[in-house]
């Protein structure tokens, strides 16, 4: 049974005043996770406690579910009306599954490698470091913390995070961790060029012009976030990141080879299912957000996504997610529905919205919510939970 004296808000606050997050509690050789972050019994009951093995991923992943592989050099090979087929791909993927891979990309190897060992360097380095840049004040460009929605979250996720705010005003080099120096803004060049080339593509299955989106500023915000997952002694109580969308734009995702990525998809007739997407090697992954579902007019799908928590005896998982946005501090303008492209008409299904107002939304209510639900104008009856 459950103590009385339990009190969830002083455990939050002695978790957040150590500074030293999840790995923190590995370290001190924790065996049961704190209470914290005990997710309910529903919201597991489906749950795969560790990663899939990739060669059962492939298999789960049927040919109507599969999360597609698009090759960006035939794509530029075929610029102008000669990409029908990587455009036919894209605006299939992004209208379903609302994740794609990208290979061919132009990030060199040895770049996203050094990104992610930069990445798991930070949180296996000192606990020093990381608790000089603990903190949940957005308007600082480098930031560490655990669990960005702490004290809002019913349950707390089993990592920790490193944010940069690396457009359109990037940190000073003497701000970045000493081992983010030398790669973290190269990669931030790297992958806006990725960014721009999706913004197209998914402005052209959209049937607008291929610099519709970029011309809407959806890519002029670059916010990177960095998780780390550590092993966990009781995986099955708890998640890595809980289902959610992205809020903003789009997303591109650098991962390593761990896997766990999972994604819910809808197979109709009301039912749903967690699709495993393993890994690609050498690819980035790039998902719709909900800025994009609202602006395309659910042409486009924002689809909820979740990271298992690791077994006890696993590698850290390691990854960086690459949100695009319009620039919140400098811009009020609003972003509606497009309801008339290429033969396509139809009323629109939310209201407009600041992305400022929208983002500040999704912040105040966490990963719990479904924020499109509170700008949709016409009101439908929700999936639902599986």
């Amino acid at each position: 049974m459950a103590s009385s004296s339990y009190d969830r808000q002083r455990e939050l606050q002695a978790f957040d005043d150590t500074k030293a997050g999840v790995k923190g509690l590995v370290d001190a050789g924790v065996t049961a996770i704190p209470r914290i972050f005990h997710h309910p019994p529903e919201s597991l009951k489906d749950l795969i406690a560790s990663p899939p093995s990739h060669a059962a991923a492939a298999a789960a992943a049927d040919g109507a579910f599969a999360i597609p592989v698009v090759d960006l050099s035939v794509a530029v090979a075929a610029r102008g009306d000669d990409d029908a087929d990587v455009v036919a791909q894209v605006r299939r993927a992004a209208g379903t599954v609302g994740f794609f891979h990208v290979i061919n990309h132009g990030v060199p190897d040895e770049l996203m490698s050094g990104v992610l060992a930069a990445v798991r360097q930070f949180n296996e380095g000192p606990a020093e470091t990381k608790r000089a840049l603990y903190g949940r004040d957005r308007a600082c460009k480098v930031r560490f913390a655990s669990n960005f929605d702490l004290f809002q979250s019913k349950a707390a996720n089993w990592r920790d995070t490193l944010f940069f705010n690396l457009a359109p005003d990037p940190p000073r080099p003497e701000e970045l961790p000493e081992a983010f120096r030398d790669v973290i803004m190269e990669y931030r060049d790297a992958v806006t060029k990725v960014a721009v080339r999706v913004s197209e593509l998914l402005s052209k299955s959209l049937g607008l012009s291929s610099d519709h989106l970029r011309d809407m500023d959806c890519t002029e915000s670059l916010h990177a976030v960095c998780q780390y997952y550590p092993p966990c002694p009781e995986p099955h109580l708890t998640f890595g990141i809980k289902r959610h969308t992205d809020p903003g734009f789009f997303t591109v995702l650098l991962q390593d080879s761990t896997g766990g990525l999972q994604v819910l998809v809808d197979r109709g007739g009301g039912r749903q299912t967690w699709l495993d997407v393993p890994p690609v090697p050498g690819a980035l992954m790039a998902n719709i957000g909900d800025l994009l579902q609202l602006v395309s007019n659910d042409r486009f799908k924002s689809v909820e996504h979740r990271v298992p928590a690791i077994k006890s005896e696993g590698t850290a998982r390691v990854s960086v997610a690459s949100l695009f946005n319009k620039d919140l501090k400098r811009s009020a303008r609003l972003y509606g529905p497009i309801t008339a492209t290429d033969g396509y008409c139809s009323a629109p299904l939310y209201r407009s919205v600041t992305a400022q107002e929208f983002i500040a939304h999704c912040i105040s209510q966490g990963l719990e919510s479904r924020p499109l639900d509170n700008y949709r104008l016409e009101k439908r009856t929700p999936m639902p939970a599986v």
